[in-house]
């Protein structure tokens, strides 16, 4: 049976890892040097951990594992993972790794050039201009409609984002966050009130649409603007084909999740980003019937894909996320699903792998506790 080195921890690699160890698999892992998620369970055969110094160092950790593992398929779990491994595909050939060459990952991974094609191709989006391109000291950086987001082209968890509520304060932050994240653009702020979207696809050698899944979030933290609390299995077969031609037009290959936000005045889901890797919240695609496991290693082993039956009303949370959320909510007491409902047939949990594997739920959520308490952390999800 096959070696699956699954490289980077987190939820989304708790979330797939019984239906890998179901299947026979193997599972070898290589993360960080702090303690996560999946690096505790128990369907994990072998943890490896480095040190993230340089990319020659990364690379160094990944053949020094190969070289002991043999993996016949490498899956990343997290951004960087992503696009360290399109980036170096010649250096792992002989595995199986399902992702675009660089030019094209960069194509929808960097948000800016997202932006450019849905302009191009007239697919919704925020208003966006290219700060790489247009001076942010420029008549057209002065009469963008404010308030608005100021987003790196390339980064992740919301780091490096700010929003500025006028010309002036662009031009006060923007050389700083510039020196510290990198290429910027800059886009219009949408307003509270819309609903934001998840759509999960993935899309084979032939361009053919193997497997989809639609996720809305319904809490989030921190409250502002975060990572999923609780999420809902949904369907909109609308913004999933929209999606699937923009992977078309990139020349994707392989997994990718969309993050969508409606417009509240139109109705409209607007394309927003795209993550190259599982998000964490894919547990609840995965409990409403689409088992991304076996999908992306069948789709890696180019063995014969399955049909599934979709979900919807299946309700995910992520316990420890979700309590600070209520700590920090002012309309907590009215929220849908109720806060204070724990149990249900359709009702899991994306930071738990069931009784007879807590040690991850225990390991992750000390994790984040000690990350509350890191300043760097709180200041780099603030964008500051």
């Amino acid at each position: 049976m096959a070696t699956i080195l699954i490289y980077g921890a987190g939820t989304q690699s708790l979330a797939i890892l019984p239906s890998l160890h179901k299947a026979g698999y193997r599972i070898v892992m290589l993360t960080g040097s702090h303690p996560n998620y999946g690096d505790k369970s128990r369907y994990v055969n072998k943890v490896y951990r480095y040190n993230i110094e340089t990319e020659a160092n990364t690379l160094e950790a990944l053949l020094q594992v190969i070289n002991k593992e043999h993996p016949d398929v490498i899956i990343p779990m997290g951004d960087d993972g992503a696009e360290f491994l399109s980036k170096h595909l010649n250096d792992f050939k002989g595995i199986a790794i399902k992702l675009p060459s660089y030019p094209n990952f960069l194509r929808g991974y960097d948000k800016n050039q997202l932006m450019a094609l849905c302009r191009e191709k007239g697919y919704p989006h925020p208003q966006t201009i290219d700060l790489s391109i247009v001076d942010y000291q420029s008549e057209e950086a002065k009469t963008f409609p404010y308030p608005a987001m100021l987003k790196p082209n390339c980064t992740t968890g919301g780091r490096g984002m700010v929003e500025v509520k006028s010309y002036e304060e662009l031009v006060q932050l923007y050389p700083d966050l510039h020196k510290t994240y990198g290429e910027y653009h800059l886009q219009h702020f949408i307003k509270a009130g819309g609903r934001q979207v998840k759509v999960q696809l993935y899309i084979d050698e032939e361009k053919r649409l193997v497997a989809h899944s639609v996720q809305q979030k319904l809490r989030w933290y921190p409250n502002k603007a975060g990572s999923n609390c609780c999420a809902v299995s949904i369907e909109d077969e609308h913004i999933v084909n929209i999606c699937y031609q923009i992977l078309k037009d990139i020349d994707w290959l392989g997994f990718a999740d969309f993050d969508t936000i409606e417009d509240p005045d139109t109705g409209e889901l607007l394309i927003m980003e795209i993550n190259p890797r599982l998000p964490a919240c894919i547990k609840g695609s995965i409990e409403a019937g689409v088992d991304w496991g076996e999908v992306i290693v069948n789709g890696y082993l180019n063995l014969p894909q399955k049909t599934y039956t979709y979900k919807t009303g299946v309700y995910l949370r992520h316990l420890g996320l979700d309590i600070l959320w209520f700590l920090h909510a002012e309309n907590k007491w009215h929220t849908h699903p109720n806060w204070f409902k724990f149990l249900g047939r359709n009702l899991h949990y994306q930071d738990m792998s069931g009784w007879t594997d807590p040690l991850p739920f225990l390991s992750g959520t000390w994790n984040n506790i000690k990350k509350l308490f890191d300043p760097e952390f709180r200041r780099a999800k603030k964008g500051v």
